[in-house]
């Protein structure tokens, strides 16, 4: 089964599955390790670009399952993994907190915009995320939500409680249980607003009439941690060859290969390891 370069809308359960079959299925192949992670650093094509660098540098095969993060650190939690590349702070510090995962590092960051119809007809278009929830809420406008409990859903649920909506989203509030490019593919098709990360925005390209119409505001900082599954809860976890991407990710090589990853010129992710987060 093939998850690289797929958008293809699926359930939470069916991408669980997907993931267990896809783990077994390549257990009997040779020195290689399973890297649980965010559909965005996939389909923005990063790890496209990353991981055979990685693989000349090591000699080790990286086996990537995409999912939304919040599927991805409950592969951590099953030991379907040995490292987690995701972007939720808080669930990751958890994940570490529970002893499912060792310790976590910063790796890089973009940001998130907010997407939707270039005419803007809730006239949501600026810098204040918050605010442009409010009017989309006011408008009741068409709003494709991923509600798969990744990264991206995260982050906008905490814009949706600071606009004080948690509750009140807007009768044109919709959720597909996606990933970002079937998210995105959903709102060009039907003129709709969508949160989504600036790297899968930038490589996405059924665009139709959509337009970036918020972007600028911190509280859009989107930071991507790196963990080692931890061998104490799962000892079939490959604890040497996960630590060495691990290490690699973080180092000046890796972080160089990140910074290097641009579309139209334009880059995509900012490498941060061993910096203060925001």
């Amino acid at each position: 089964m093939k998850f690289i370069g797929q958008f293809r809308l699926v359930s939470p359960v069916k991408y669980a599955y997907a993931a267990i079959v896809f783990v077994a299925s390549i257990a009997a192949h040779g020195q290689s390790i399973v890297v649980a992670s965010t559909t965005s650093t996939e389909q923005s094509g990063l790890f496209a670009h990353l991981l055979p660098e990685f693989r000349r540098a090591s000699g080790i095969d990286v086996k990537v399952v995409a999912l939304g993060t919040g599927q991805a650190l409950d592969m951590g939690r099953r030991g379907d993994a040995d490292v987690l590349f995701v972007h939720d702070q808080v669930a990751e510090e958890k994940i570490v907190a529970d002893g499912f995962a060792v310790k976590r590092f910063p790796v890089m960051y973009n940001d998130f915009v907010l997407v939707g119809p270039a005419t803007d007809p809730a006239q949501t278009r600026g810098k204040d995320v918050v605010e442009a929830l409010k009017k989309l809420s006011a408008a009741n406008a068409s709003f494709i939500s991923r509600g798969d409990k990744s990264g991206t859903h995260a982050a906008e649920l905490r814009f949706w409680k600071l606009a004080g909506l948690s509750d009140t989203k807007g009768s044109g509030y919709k959720e597909c249980g996606c990933g970002m490019g079937p998210a995105l593919n959903m709102a060009s098709g039907t003129a709709a607003y969508v949160l989504a990360d600036r790297g899968t925005w930038l490589s996405f390209k059924n665009r139709g009439d959509l337009a970036v119409l918020v972007e600028g505001d911190t509280k859009l900082f989107n930071q991507y941690g790196v963990m080692l599954v931890n061998q104490a809860k799962h000892p079939h976890v490959k604890v040497a060859d996960g630590q060495k991407f691990v290490d690699w990710v973080v180092s000046a090589p890796g972080q160089s290969v990140i910074a290097s990853y641009k579309i139209r010129g334009e880059q995509l992710f900012f490498p941060n390891a061993g910096s203060a987060e925001k």
